[in-house]
């Protein structure tokens, strides 16, 4: 853990650009207060992001009502103490930019490109968002292009509003990382109830929209909003279930033909819970696959927050389990059974827009194949989430 510490000290410069970001970020908290009855004056965080964000705005345009820029920055360190070895990197784990237009009242047109700007060579990483969504009423909102597929409980959260700083296990396994799939989905909410469905290509993989030389995958999820019964703010619980048909060109995603994913997601004004049990069948030599995860966190202050999380994955096979991506970069193998105990806390500037984010992950790998996939060590990730 010394050795942790003493490879983030190294970096002063770096260090300090977090120190200032912290101190930007506090010198704008100031709110005006309105008198009693009034609407509340803008923070200096909504004048901010309103003027960074919000090119065009005029609802009496029958054609174009808004155009806004979107996107995310997450810059971190991240340092790993294991028995395979160290291994410590500062990383611009994502940087996503590009427009949100919305036309004829109904229509968003979406499109977001990732960028590499630590090594620029190549600069341009790949599309992620590109779709055309009609939205006539929260009943029914159909989308069609390229677009994220929210399946089991990290999958279905988004990396601008993770509770953690990183997804667990289950979304490098049982979830399909490169997320964003071209395809056509149905979803929506009639309160208690929600609903999504959809058929995605999962052919060969590229930067833009695949190949379409494979084969489809679909995607059906049932939620239920039990909140209002409980006196909280949030509580639904949600079964989805992605069937994939096999096909060896299908590397867009996971081999993996049947996945079963329940779970649930609770939030009072205090403390909260998320849960995931999950599990695949496997094809073309991937092992059929099952998981538990649980992350419960107390919000210490309005802006502070601390976060644990335990994880557990077994691989009926050997070589059925990837390590995530830090632990991967010491470790390339395969193991069959994946513990992990998380504590992290979250400070939040402004929501999910602006946050520091750190966490303490120890894990331990099992390989019984013992052809380099044991893994058994500590590691510790912080960094700085922007999102607009």
């Amino acid at each position: 853990m010394l050795r942790l510490h003493q490879r983030y000290i190294r970096r002063p410069d770096l260090f300090a650009a977090f120190a200032l970001v912290t101190c930007l970020a506090a010198a704008a908290q100031a709110q005006t207060q309105a008198p009693n009855g009034q609407k509340p004056e803008p923070s200096t965080y909504d004048k901010i992001w309103t003027a960074f964000t919000q090119f065009y705005k005029d609802d009496g345009n029958p054609v174009v009502q808004q155009v806004l820029f979107s996107g995310r920055y997450q810059y971190e360190f991240a340092a790993i103490d294991a028995d395979q070895g160290d291994h410590d990197e500062w990383n611009v784990r994502r940087l996503r930019l590009g427009p949100r237009i919305t036309l004829l009242r109904t229509l968003t047109l979406h499109a977001e490109v990732e960028l590499n700007p630590q090594e620029r060579d190549p600069l341009y990483v790949r599309i992620t968002d590109a779709y055309v969504q009609w939205n006539k009423s929260s009943r029914l909102v159909m989308t069609v292009g390229k677009q994220g597929v929210p399946f089991t409980i990290d999958g279905a959260t988004s990396s601008k509003e993770l509770l953690t700083i990183d997804r667990s296990v289950i979304g490098n396994n049982i979830w399909f990382p490169q997320e964003y799939m071209p395809g056509v989905s149905v979803s929506g909410q009639k309160a208690p109830w929600v609903y999504r469905g959809g058929v995605y290509s999962s052919g060969a993989m590229n930067p833009e929209f695949g190949e379409f030389n494979g084969d489809y995958f679909t995607l059906a999820l049932v939620g239920y909003d039990f909140a209002k019964r409980l006196g909280a703010k949030a509580a639904v619980l949600t079964g989805n279930y992605v069937y994939q048909h096999p096909d060896q060109d299908n590397t867009f995603t996971r081999p993996l033909e049947h996945t079963v994913s329940v779970h649930v997601r609770f939030e009072d004004d205090v403390w909260g819970l998320r849960t995931d049990l999950s599990g695949a069948t496997g094809y073309l030599g991937q092992s059929d696959l099952w998981a538990v995860t649980a992350m419960p966190f107390v919000n210490l202050t309005p802006k502070l927050q601390v976060v644990g999380r335990y994880s557990y994955m077994g691989s009926a096979d050997p070589n059925g389990i990837r390590l995530g991506t830090y632990e991967n970069r010491l470790v390339a193998g395969r193991g069959d059974e994946y513990t992990e105990l998380y504590l992290g806390a979250n400070y939040y500037f402004y929501g999910h827009k602006l946050k520091l984010q750190t966490g303490l992950q120890w894990a331990d790998m099992n390989d019984r194949a013992n052809d380099g996939g044991e893994y058994a060590g500590f590691s510790w990730t912080t960094g700085v989430r922007v999102g607009w």
